[in-house]
């Protein structure tokens, strides 16, 4: 088969990587790709918003599998645009694709159909919206822009102050663009924060192994909230009578209402999850692979991947049995100096081979270019580097000491992955 992925990030080599094991795979193209991801598929200049362009070269170079990864091409139908060319993709259509581009949607979705969310009020009017947190006066509180910000439109205010101040930048400042035209406000839950993926065909859901994400920058989770700085699978918070209660009153109760709303969804779905006092609740959805949860979430993964895809667009998921390892990941993500706000790009990586890895974890490029042989940093977040292990201890010391093996001008990393509550 001949398989073209959309994106350019870390979460996409890994899905590359893991689709390169299949012996059904003979060739993988990457639109736009980075510079890790041309060690292992060849690059195609063509940008992750262009439908006519990939609908045109999925045809031209016979591909048998589109994957679309990121968030924005799924939103804007990109998965429509290659369905209605003939052309096979895995992910969502752009009417199910709102369970992640519009929070109001998801919060929705969720009260309508009982399921178990924070306490929340959606706002087109930033007076309103303070007037409401003024009245409630209740602290920390969740401002949310509506629609999709790089997993950063979610702000966690401390103060009154704060959550006034929240509304004022996301609704009148723009610091979002048009996703914060509305937004969401809602209650602080407590609780360890557990991420699921899933496979769903529509009909079926089998999740994947759990994992949890470090979402600040810094050290004892101190800092501004970023696409991700590391991950740990499985989650240890994560035990079987949760995730039985998780697939009674989350998972399938999610697509049954994707399915009565005319939304069916297939594809991957993202589940973010807080459990809390009260049980186990919805944070957010995503419409797509994590990132950087794919990183630890996908070498755990025993069963074809291109036989999984294959499955989920046929609507035959409840067939396939999918085996995951008993072991544990780990991954720690490198940064570029400033990230999550002001970086350079452009500096020079030291300690790479020339296929961007280093021996005794993987490392999966997120933001790197490859110019006459050698790899330079091209954005936020540079690298996540993994390894796997049969214990989440050992599996954390393998990825740090890969992480000191690597080298760049400005780089930070948090050293408390899989530490921290």
């Amino acid at each position: 088969m001949k398989i073209l992925m959309i994106g350019s990030g870390g979460r996409e080599h890994a899905l590359i990587k893991k689709l390169l094991e299949s012996p059904k795979c003979e060739k993988i193209y990457c639109a736009p790709g980075n510079g890790g991801i041309s060690r292992d598929a060849e690059l195609v200049n063509i940008g992750v918003m262009d439908k006519e362009g990939m609908v045109r070269f999925a045809k031209e170079n016979d591909i048998d599998l589109v994957f679309v990864a990121p968030d924005d091409p799924l939103a804007a139908g990109m998965v429509d645009a290659l369905e209605d060319a003939g052309l096979r993709a895995f992910g969502p259509r752009a009417n199910a694709a709102i369970i992640e581009a519009s929070k109001v949607f998801s919060k929705n979705l969720m009260k309508k159909y009982g399921i178990p969310t924070a306490k929340y009020e959606t706002f087109d009017d930033a007076d309103k919206a303070i007037e409401y947190i003024k009245a409630e006066n209740t602290t920390p509180v969740v401002v949310k822009a509506d629609g999709l910000a790089l997993g950063k439109g979610v702000i966690i205010a401390q103060t009154i102050d704060d959550a006034v101040a929240a509304v004022k930048s996301i609704m009148e400042d723009k610091q979002f663009g048009d996703s914060g035209n509305s937004i969401v406000i809602e209650e602080f839950l407590t609780g360890p924060e557990v991420s699921v993926l899933a496979f769903t065909d529509g009909k079926c859901v089998k999740p994947m192994v759990s994992s949890k994400d470090h979402k600040r920058a810094y050290d004892n989770d101190e800092g501004l909230n970023t696409g991700g700085m590391g991950t740990v699978s499985p989650n240890p918070y994560y035990t079987d009578a949760l995730a039985e209660e998780c697939m009674n009153t989350i998972f399938l109760p999610t697509i049954e209402a994707m399915n009565k709303e005319g939304r069916t969804f297939k594809g991957c779905l993202y589940f973010g999850l807080m459990m809390t006092p009260k049980g186990p609740k919805v944070i957010e959805y995503n419409a797509r692979f994590g990132d950087p949860e794919t990183q630890v979430v996908l070498p755990r993964l025993k069963t074809d991947l291109v036989d999984i895809c294959e499955a989920v667009i046929d609507e035959k998921l409840s067939d396939l049995e999918i085996e995951w390892d008993d072991g544990a990941a780990a991954c720690v993500v490198m940064a570029s100096g400033g990230y999550p706000v002001a970086y350079k790009k452009g500096i020079e990586m030291f300690g790479l081979d020339e296929n961007g890895g280093v021996e005794g974890a993987t490392v999966y490029h997120a933001g790197t270019k490859y110019e006459n042989g050698r790899f330079y940093t091209n954005g936020g977040r540079v690298l996540g580097v993994t390894a796997k292990a049969p214990t989440l201890d050992e599996a954390l010391e393998k990825a740090y000491a890969a992480v000191g093996k690597i080298s760049f001008e400005g780089m930070h990393f948090r050293h408390d992955i899989g530490r921290t509550k």
